[in-house]
Parts: structure tokens; C-alpha cells; sequence
């Protein structure tokens, strides 16, 4: 039977909701897994309050949990306790970063085997929690001169590719934590680093917080170096600190120290495009963390963890 012109477009206006739902849902996806550092100051911080950290953000709705090594170290012996811990809250191990008297003289080759013991230390305890990658910080800022700075990336490229490959034989990927303060804080430290680096052995924390205020756009480290980031560490600066921070100076250790000195914020203030890292994310089908890290609060760690969280949520349209 003859279809009429009018049945004909009734039925093609029909099909197009229909043939744009397809095409939506084969939009690219990044597969992004949402956790919280339970260290958060004020009201977190500490070993002493790692329960609680870890109650209250389960409390919040959070399942995954990163930590310092401190806070879990007294678990060294008895993983399968700490284990047991967490499954009771539905929570589980992200990572544990290091930290307390771990070594990270990553540039001193004299010291090199130590900071390598150490650090796998802490890769075969997060290994038992089915933890697939590590986060770590190169602790405070070595000041050298500029015929020495490249001697000194040199240095930390050796020994950060030696616990990657170790961790890569494990089926696991070694990150290095941007961070003000520290000798992977600049665009010169990340780009001469990722340079210098294997990278399928080291992989790159990109810190929205610390990278903004050390004069980077998060956005077009996203862009420049998507294929090597394995995790975002979540926090929002100040709109009038984008492009870095220009304030009075920040001393290593003392920034963040009170409410009335805080340069790190829930999200949603406005520094960081975070629409515009996801959108990217997206675009390549990243596949990686977006941990919560809270720093310094004007008001409870809870109270910003569900700010936050709301934030993720409703803005970025990510499950947490």
C-alpha cells in the first residue's frame, strides 16, 4: 500500500528522538571512580582520627577511601583487620599514600635503594587491598641551583621509574602528586619529570588545588597529558587565584593553617574548570580517579565532604 507524504513524515519525526537517544548513548564516556582523602583537616586529621574520618564519610555516602601511610601503618602486620574495618562501613582502599618516616629523597641516589624499599613497602600492603595504583609526594623543596636542577630531575626520573617498573611487574601504576611546596610543583618540574620518565612505569596526580595555584590551567594539563594521568585530587581555588595565586607569600607548611588563611576551598567556588577537565575525559575515555581531598575547612570536614559531593554530583554528573 502507497504510504501518504504526511504518514511518511510522521513516521521519519518519529524515528529521530529515537536515532538521536543512539546517538547520545555512543557518546565517548570516561570511566571515573569518585574516592575521599579521610585526612582532612581540621576534624580528620590525625591517626587518632581515622575512625572517625572513615565513619563520616561513609555517613556521606562515599565507598572509596584514600589515606597516608601513617594513618593505616598499625595494619602493617594485620591488613586483614583493616580490611575487615572498612567492608563493615562499605567503604574500600583507594590508595594509601606515603608518608610518616617513609624516605622520599627521591633525588639522592646515595639514599635511592632505601626510598625504593620503602615504597614497595607500602606497594605490597596496598596490593593485598586490591589497590591498582600509588600516589605519592616528593616531600618539601630541595633548592638547588640551575646547573644542578637538571642533575636533579635526572635523579628523581631513575628512581621514579624504578618503583614503576617494579609496580607495572605487579600490574599496578606508579603516580607522583603535584604539590606546592615540593620538587613536582612547577610546569617545569611536571614537564621536565613526564620527559624523563617511562611512560607506561610513571604516571601523573594532577592536583586541581596545587596546580592552579602554582600558576597552571588544570585544564590544559589535562589536555597535554590525559594519557598519563591516573588521578585528580579534587579541590577548588579562589576565581581571583586562576592562573596562580597572587597573594601575599605562602610559606612551605602554613598555608591553610586556619580558616582565616585558606587557599583551597570546597568545589564550586570557581577557580577550576572542572566541567572542562570532564568534558576531555570524556572525549578520550579516560579511565582514572577523582579523589576528594578537602585540606583546610571553614566549617566541618563532613559539611564540605557533602558540599562536595553535591557538587559531583549535580554539576558533573558523576556517581559517587
Amino acid at each position: 500500500m502507497p504510504v501518504s507524504r504526511r504518514r511518511f513524515l510522521a513516521a521519519s519525526a518519529a524515528a529521530i528522538p529515537a536515532m538521536l537517544g543512539r546517538g547520545a548513548a555512543a557518546a565517548p564516556r570516561a570511566d571515573i571512580t569518585v574516592g575521599i582523602t579521610v585526612d582532612t583537616r581540621p576534624d580528620w586529621n590525625g591517626p587518632e582520627n581515622f575512625m572517625r574520618a572513615i565513619k563520616e564519610a561513609h555517613q556521606v555516602g562515599y565507598h572509596w577511601i584514600e589515606t597516608f601511610w601513617q594513618y593505616v601503618e598499625r595494619w602493617q602486620e594485620n591488613p586483614g583487620e583493616l580490611k575487615d574495618i572498612l567492608a563493615g562501613l562499605n567503604l574500600r582502599l583507594e590508595t594509601v599514600s606515603n608518608g610518616g618516616k617513609m624516605r622520599t629523597a627521591f633525588s639522592d641516589p646515595a639514599q635511592r635503594a632505601g626510598v625504593v624499599e620503602d615504597h614497595m613497602k607500602l606497594v605490597e600492603f596496598i596490593h593485598y587491598f586490591g589497590c591498582d595504583h600509588l600516589k605519592v609526594n616528593c616531600g618539601a623543596r630541595v633548592r638547588v641551583s640551575e646547573s644542578e636542577r637538571a642533575a636533579m630531575y635526572h635523579e628523581m626520573s631513575v628512581t621514579f621509574n624504578e618503583i614503576g617498573r617494579r609496580m607495572a611487574d605487579m600490574g599496578m601504576k606508579f603516580g607522583v602528586h603535584a604539590h606546592l611546596g615540593s620538587n613536582f610543583q612547577t610546569r617545569r618540574d611536571v614537564d621536565a619529570i613526564m620527559e624523563r620518565t617511562n611512560p607506561h612505569w610513571v604516571y601523573f596526580v594532577l592536583d586541581t588545588g596545587h596546580v592552579t595555584m602554582a600558576g597552571m590551567d588544570p585544564v590544559e594539563l589535562t589536555r597535554k597529558y590525559v594519557s598519563r594521568i591516573i588521578e585528580y585530587h579534587l579541590k577548588d581555588v579562589a576565581k581571583e587565584n586562576r592562573g596562580g595565586y597572587r597573594g601575599p607569600e605562602l610559606k612551605p607548611g602554613a598555608y591553610n593553617t586556619n580558616k582565616d588563611n585558606l587557599i583551597f576551598y570546597s568545589l564550586g567556588k570557581g577557580g577550576v574548570d572542572f566541567p572542562g577537565i570532564v568534558r576531555i575525559l570524556n572525549e578520550n575515555k579516560w579511565r582514572g580517579w577523582f579523589t576528594v581531598e578537602l585540606d583546610r575547612t571553614p566549617t566541618t570536614a563532613i559539611e564540605s565532604a557533602t558540599i562536595t559531593k553535591r557538587y559531583i554530583e549535580s554539576v558533573l554528573k558523576l556517581p559517587v
